[in-house]
């Protein structure tokens, strides 16, 4: 994990997210996770993974309603529907899974 001088987080925005998606890795995610009161399973992890590849190959983020679709292309309409999605993100599937994926805020977030 890429800390800062004083030992915590990476630089991050002030609503969380990172300032440098470079210093992303998994135990950043897992410590952005538990700052959030988010316990990560190997679901969270698989829609993390989508997001961040996404992101690398569109360079941008999706709407809400694009990332719902784009999770049921790839993954299936089991986890590509927002029932799911707002299980493992009660606060916000879009805007949490970016978050976590050390991703910038999506624009359409509040």
């Amino acid at each position: 994990m890429v800390l800062n001088a004083e030992g915590g987080f990476p630089a991050l925005t002030e609503q969380g997210f990172l300032v440098d998606m470079n210093d992303w890795d998994e135990a950043v995610a897992s410590n952005l996770a538990k700052a959030n009161s988010i316990t990560l399973t190997d679901a969270h992890w698989e829609i993390i993974y989508f997001i961040r590849g996404y992101y690398l190959q569109f360079k941008h983020l999706p709407n809400a309603r694009v990332f719902t679709k784009a999770v049921a292309k790839h993954l299936g309409s089991e986890k590509g529907n927002s029932r799911y999605l707002q299980r493992l993100f009660p606060d916000g599937p879009l805007k949490f899974a970016c978050k976590l994926a050390g991703l910038p805020k999506p624009p359409t977030c509040l």
